[in-house]
């Protein structure tokens, strides 16, 4: 048994020390993408490589970072000053241009945890700049990083880090970015060994407790659910190479005090890059599970143990190399949770949510030495208490907006509008939140890429509430407007604009 005035002390301090090990991050990196729109995650892991604190950062980073520590550990053998980094999608990653870095806590000669951080690249090479193009293997998509060995002994293998900088069109700043992703590692194990000497095996002890608290609150939780089988389906938009109308379908439904969660009759994978490896399709899960029976409990992985996830191989969902996978990080994941959600608000009906914008909206240019990345947010649906929050970035992401001024003092481009999307939220008894409207002019010619969803497939309404606005993107070129496909590279000129339009969200209910 474990005090539980004791279990909350324990999980503040390990929550403390993952917001510090972001915050150290975001001061010391050099790229607006980690350091203004804060795409990174950071958390800490057992010795078992179960999650058992994490900072409140990117969700779709941090479901899958568990893969990621147990395919390092697998593969690499850390002692004591190592780190271990990795992109690869088969090993647990998301995308190429997330790169994770874990590291050992070594306490009484062996680790009793291990602490990691996940951070977005703005460019770790491949055909586009911001290695995030329309793409029809993994090859294409940026340099490929298996588990390997960043520092050693409390010394950075600089051979490693030069040979991923010479893979980017801003070397120095992925040398630099790297550099605080190791720092704030570093911080970290600081802070955990100081614990260790104050507080000894009882600080490792609580770790453990945490994730069973957790397990054990979310089973009772599931015992209580309505029994039955429970459908959802919808559709991604396309995937760029001809593929329209991908299905992603699920079935949940309770045994005992398990869930169980299938997603079998799912298209199979596809050409172009919205394949979803599964640590991907984990992450949302964990996260719908989260939201809809755990919303007050600690997210960690004791919220996986009761839950029964299959994914049938060569899906969508759970591709085989050399899948192109960027946008399943950014656009599937969102999906799945989509459908994830549609299921249970069929069986909680009273916790139901209409569809949120359903896409990141990624926006990646730059010419041959820059390049820049962001996503762009949208509608939140609507519940039956609430209408639904407008012109943020909803479920899978949780970065920041990157200020108008610093991206004009750092790229040759303008911002010329960044607005709310009146009236492309939903309609019903609670209205979902508005889109954004947002401009670019280039300044220079430039390449870019562009890969977006629910430009075709409107985020739904649920209980008679209308659907959201679905989204366009626009290019605006001497005056003629052309209206872009949802996914696309293509290059423009000076004085060229992009105009992207993102989704409202769905509402809920029949209007009054």
């Amino acid at each position: 048994m474990f005090d539980p005035i004791k279990l909350e002390v324990y999980r503040n301090i390990f929550i403390s020390i993952t917001d510090e090990m972001g915050t150290l991050l975001k001061l010391s990196s050099f790229s607006p993408n980690i350091k203004e729109r804060r795409d990174y995650s950071a958390a800490l892991f057992s010795e078992r490589a179960e999650i058992f604190a994490l900072g409140a950062h990117i969700p779709v980073h941090l479901g899958a970072m568990p893969s990621s520590v147990e395919a390092a550990l697998k593969e690499v053998e850390l002692g004591e000053g190592d780190t271990a980094l990795l992109n690869h999608p088969f090993y647990g990653g998301t995308h190429l241009p997330d790169i994770t870095l874990i590291s050992p806590v070594f306490w009484e000669g062996s680790p009793a945890f291990y602490v990691a951080n996940r951070a977005h690249h703005s460019d770790v090479g491949g055909m586009q700049p911001g290695s995030m193009p329309l793409a029809e293997e993994i090859y294409q998509e940026g340099l490929i990083i298996p588990p390997v060995k960043i520092e050693e002994k409390g010394k950075v293998n600089r051979d490693i880090l030069k040979l991923i900088a010479a893979n980017s069109r801003n070397p120095e700043e992925r040398e630099a970015d790297l550099m605080a992703q190791i720092a704030a590692n570093r911080k970290a194990i600081h802070r955990l060994q100081e614990l260790l000497e104050r507080k000894g095996e009882e600080a490792v002890e609580y770790a453990y407790h945490i994730v069973d608290y957790s397990e054990r609150i979310l089973r009772k939780r599931i015992s209580e659910l309505p029994s039955g089988k429970f459908y959802f389906q919808d559709f991604m938009d396309d995937d760029g190479f001809g593929s329209q109308a991908i299905e992603i379908k699920v079935c949940l439904w309770k045994e005992g005090q398990n869930l169980v969660i299938d997603f079998a009759g799912t298209s199979p994978q596809v050409r172009g890059g919205i394949n979803a490896n599964s640590a991907i399709t984990l992450s949302a899960v964990l996260y719908s599970v989260k939201l809809m029976l755990g919303e007050d409990l600690p997210i960690n992985s004791g919220l996986l143990r009761p839950v029964k996830v299959k994914i049938p191989p060569g899906s969508l969902l759970n591709p085989y190399p050399p899948a192109a996978v960027a946008g399943g990080n950014v656009e599937t994941s969102q999906r799945i949770v989509d459908v994830v959600l549609g299921a249970f608000s069929m069986m909680l009906p009273h916790r139901a949510v209409a569809a949120s914008q359903g896409t990141m909206n990624n926006i990646s240019f730059g010419g041959r030495d820059f390049a820049y990345y962001e996503t762009i947010g949208g509608g939140a649906g609507a519940t039956p208490e609430s209408h639904g929050a407008s012109g943020l970035h909803t479920h899978m992401t949780n970065s920041m907006n990157t200020p108008v001024e610093v991206l004009e003092r750092e790229f040759l481009v303008l911002i010329r509008r960044y607005e709310l999307r009146k009236g492309s939220g939903g309609r019903g008894r609670r209205r979902g939140g508005d889109g954004i409207v947002r401009e670019y002019e280039f300044l220079s010619p430039a390449r870019v890429s562009i890969l977006s969803e629910r430009r075709r497939f409107s985020p739904y309404g649920l209980e008679g509430g209308q659907g959201g606005k679905p989204g366009r993107n626009l290019l605006v070129k001497k005056g003629k407007v052309k209206v872009l496909p949802s996914k696309i590279n293509f290059k423009v000129g000076k004085g060229d604009r992009l105009v992207v339009e993102t989704p409202g969200g769905g509402g809920f209910g029949k209007e009054d």
